[in-house]
């Protein structure tokens, strides 16, 4: 049986000017490094757009695929195999090897970019990679919060030093109660703006630096200096009721000594307010506080003791690199939390545990076994957060109804972590390691999985359970 050709799109957020780049990116980090498995490698021009082609030699080397990449929004590939019962699995490789370049192009892209967050009415502000506290919020928001847990266990031996015994389990969960019950302000507190009704959309300036202008730029625009810009930008566009055009972006960075080339120059607008209250609709929930965090980690997170005293963090990083269906689908990952009270549920499990352990086993640890003793208690809470969050990609896909949408923007923000995770020993580490966050390859391959065999779910974090203690055992 003849192997058909396989084709399929993928979005990357790249100014047209950059799409010679993509083949001088694909010749050096895909080539050359493996040439032997490569032959016909050319660029050409097709109806005005950059055409990549090469034939690809598995690495049993009888299996040549030819391989056409054509630039454009979307990029299209399309694979023929030359010879017949070519394996399902080298294509879907070859595919998967492809998008994840395609990805990591797009990153390196970005680190030459620069960003220009404005919502109206609101404070013009610096980008937060300008600021200390940014490396705080990058460590929450990555969605590892080994961090946040060192801490509490320094703060909670410190405590036990200080505070009488009588009274240490009793501070704790004081300290507990009000860390939860104003869990949505401390979130909203991390923010640079609210979304609200009157102020609904959130605009992103993008402006993709030339190389020779990259090198030097952070010796010749400060941070002052790119918010002085900014500003004016902003006065002159927004705040006067237009909207943001390519040639007031000219005239105020010419005007700062930036060369403003308007091909390197795109502008985004998302209705943030409208895709919260859609989520929010189909969740029966009410509005929560909707606050923004002008970093590029693309990310979103919920918090709040209940579902009307809620807030929803988001990040420009993921209003950037998400399309207005996948920050939909995100978006109802993070209100599955807000519903089930999980900023309520989680602290407690935590907080009982260790009145317990207080009260019932410290009289059985040894001081030697302590450490270890801990370690594997920690280990064993993060495994059972990640059916917190398995429970939250499910209910949003039932909820939501796009479980494919869904899966490919965990492929697009975590798509660093699915390349790592293609070793077994990776896969294992990633299911065991200090993350509430199931491994990426396991959501996607779940979500997907429900997309194209959907199955009526009454309990939804048994099945989350029931399938993360599945994938852990599939990992080995």
């Amino acid at each position: 049986m003849e192997s058909s050709a396989l084709t399929f799109a993928v979005e990357i957020d790249v100014p047209s000017a950059r799409y010679d780049d993509l083949f001088r990116y694909i010749n050096q980090y895909f080539i050359l490094p493996s040439k032997e498995h490569f032959a016909n490698v050319k660029q050409t021009l097709v109806d005005g757009a950059t055409v990549i082609s090469f034939t690809f030699l598995s690495s049993e080397g009888n299996w040549p695929i030819d391989v056409e990449i054509k630039t454009g929004k979307p990029i299209q590939v399309t694979m023929r195999p030359n010879l017949p019962n070519v394996p399902q699995a080298t294509l879907d490789i070859l595919k998967g090897d492809l998008t994840t370049l395609f990805r990591f192009f797009e990153e390196n892209v970005r680190r030459s970019t620069l960003y220009f967050t404005f919502i109206e009415g609101q404070k013009v502000k610096a980008e937060k990679s300008f600021l200390k506290r940014a490396r705080i919020l990058e460590r929450i928001l990555l969605g590892n919060i080994l961090f946040l847990f060192i801490i509490s266990i320094i703060f909670s031996i410190a405590l036990f030093l200080i505070v009488p015994v009588s009274l240490y389990v009793l501070v704790i969960v004081v300290i507990t109660v009000v860390l939860v019950t104003f869990s949505s302000r401390i979130v909203g507190g991390m923010a640079d703006w609210r979304v609200t009704e009157q102020n609904q959309n959130v605009h992103v300036l993008q402006y993709n630096l030339p190389p020779e202008v990259y090198m030097d730029f952070p010796r010749k625009f400060s941070r002052e200096k790119l918010l002085q810009m900014k500003g004016e930008i902003y006065d002159k566009t927004l705040a006067a009721g237009k909207p943001i055009e390519c040639g007031t972006v000219q005239e105020v960075m010419s005007k700062y000594g930036l060369e403003c080339r308007p091909e390197n120059v795109t502008t985004k607008t998302v209705n943030v307010y409208q895709l919260v209250e859609k989520t929010a609709q189909q969740y029966n929930l009410p509005i929560p506080k909707i606050a923004i965090a002008n970093t590029m980690i693309p990310n979103a997170a919920a918090s709040g003791i209940s579902p009307s005293h809620g807030v929803v963090l988001i990040t420009t990083g993921l209003l950037v690199q998400l399309k207005a269906d996948e920050i939909l689908t995100v978006l109802g990952h993070e209100f599955s939390h807000l519903k089930a009270r999980d900023q309520l549920a989680i602290p407690v499990i935590y907080t009982t545990y260790w009145v317990f352990q207080f009260y019932v086993l410290a009289q059985y640890l040894v001081s030697y076994f302590s450490l270890l003793y801990l370690f594997l208690v920690y280990t064993g809470f993060f495994f059972i957060f990640k059916f917190f969050e398995a429970r939250a990609d499910l209910d949003a896909a039932i909820t939501i109804g796009s479980p494919k949408i869904l899966a490919e923007a965990l492929r697009k923000i975590g798509f660093r972590r699915l390349e790592s995770e293609r070793t077994k020993a990776s896969r294992i580490g990633d299911w065991i390691t200090w993350n509430t966050h199931p491994p990426i390859y396991f959501r996607v391959a779940r979500l997907d999985n429900y997309a194209e065999k959907p199955v009526e779910v009454k309990h939804t974090l048994y099945q989350s359970a029931k399938d993360c203690l599945h994938g852990f055992v599939a990992a080995f």
